[in-house]
């Protein structure tokens, strides 16, 4: 038989949610939705589970390794159980509402399962909230994806947030622009990932002088985005960097209370990006608290989303103030107590009469008593 610690094992990155921690959660998951909610994001629920050949196609793909796979006893047909849900969202824009108008906004919160965390987030398991703008690829649309998230966390009291924006395509689209091959794009690249002003020397040659701005150029986007203004890069360039400037400027305008910074050729992370991109931080908060921006879903439309990941927004919050448990007597009629929960009490009724309602109240985790119509403080 097995014993109570092997009973209340669970698998590396997984854990149960105790009272009041998953109340917290669902608390503060249902404030981001009402957030998205007011400006028009319409919630959907797709399947934790899906048919693998839908949920890893297209860009889906690139999920593969993250995802746990299991066999569909009904149809015979693998499984996969979802590692993010943005992608879900776009098929379902794709298919289920592929009538309704563009642009298309949607929003969601929901768990999901990944096969391996990583050192900044050994989680497996975490709630995801979320929201996707399918049906425009304008800088307009990445001025509302980005100006919300930034907004979200704001709303619901996040102190020391943080918003930092870049452009994955802009290197790619530089070096197509100088004329580079695959060979020297590629280690062009990872250079600037690595922040290697020897190794961009090395791999740009002549035209090192010209992208190591990109390199250096980082930090707050007031102090950074008019010298990336400056900068004189191949015309597609300019134009990304016009766009990503335009969308800090908007977020420092709307979120006046979180700090935006720009990395401009920062790109590890953002394998399925296409356009303006951010990730979403916290001071003193271990890993990131978000990320989002534009995005290719593998079908035709463009799209721009971000995803929270509420298990770190929890800890970017102050911790809730503990709610008002009122012990209630066995016996008491029901009006009685309907009356306090009315009034903002958590009332919790005896099952039984006791001798101590006062020391019942105090075993049963309540902070006070109803005494003959009186409430007191145990």
């Amino acid at each position: 038989m097995e014993s109570y610690a092997q009973r209340g094992l669970l698998p590396a990155g997984l854990r149960d949610a105790l009272p009041p921690a998953a109340e917290w959660e669902a608390a503060v998951g249902e404030r981001l939705l009402a957030c998205l909610a007011g400006h028009g994001y319409q919630r959907v629920k797709p399947p934790l589970v899906e048919f693998e050949a839908t949920l890893l196609a297209g860009a889906g793909a690139k999920l593969a390794p993250q995802t746990f796979r299991l066999m569909d006893p009904v149809s015979q047909r693998m499984m996969g159980v979802r590692p993010d849900i943005t992608l879900q969202v776009a098929r379902i824009a794709e298919t289920r509402l592929a009538d309704a108008p563009r642009p298309l906004r949607l929003s969601y919160m929901g768990q999901v399962l990944r096969v391996k965390g990583t050192q900044l987030r050994p989680e497996r398991q975490f709630a995801q909230v979320g929201l996707e703008l399918i049906g425009a690829a304008t800088r307009a649309a990445d001025i509302e994806v980005a100006t919300l998230a930034a907004e979200a966390l704001a709303e619901i009291g996040v102190p020391n947030a943080s918003i930092d924006l870049c452009e994955p395509t802009l290197v790619p689209a530089v070096c197509r622009g100088l004329k580079l091959d695959d060979a020297t794009a590629e280690a062009v690249r990872a250079a600037l990932d690595q922040k290697d002003a020897a190794a961009l020397k090395a791999a740009a040659g002549k035209d090192a002088k010209l992208l190591e701005p990109l390199l250096r150029l980082a930090g707050p986007a007031a102090e950074v985005g008019p010298k990336l203004l400056q900068l004189d890069l191949p015309a597609e360039g300019r134009t990304m960097l016009a766009d990503l400037v335009a969308v800090a400027d908007a977020v420092r305008k709307a979120v006046p209370g979180i700090l935006v910074t720009i990395d401009a050729a920062e790109a590890r992370g953002f394998e399925y990006q296409t356009g303006v991109s951010f990730t979403l931080f916290a001071r003193g908060v271990r890993g990131e608290l978000g990320r989002g921006g534009r995005y290719d879903s593998g079908g035709v439309e463009p799209s721009s989303g971000f995803t929270l990941y509420l298990d770190s927004v929890i800890r970017a919050l102050p911790a809730p103030a503990a709610a008002r448990h009122l012990y209630i007597s066995h016996g008491t009629p029901r009006a009685a107590a309907k009356a306090q929960r009315g009034e903002g009490w958590r009332t919790v009724q005896g099952l039984e009469p006791v001798a101590d309602g006062r020391a019942e109240a105090k075993r049963l985790g309540c902070s006070h008593v109803l005494i003959d119509g009186r409430i007191e403080e145990v």
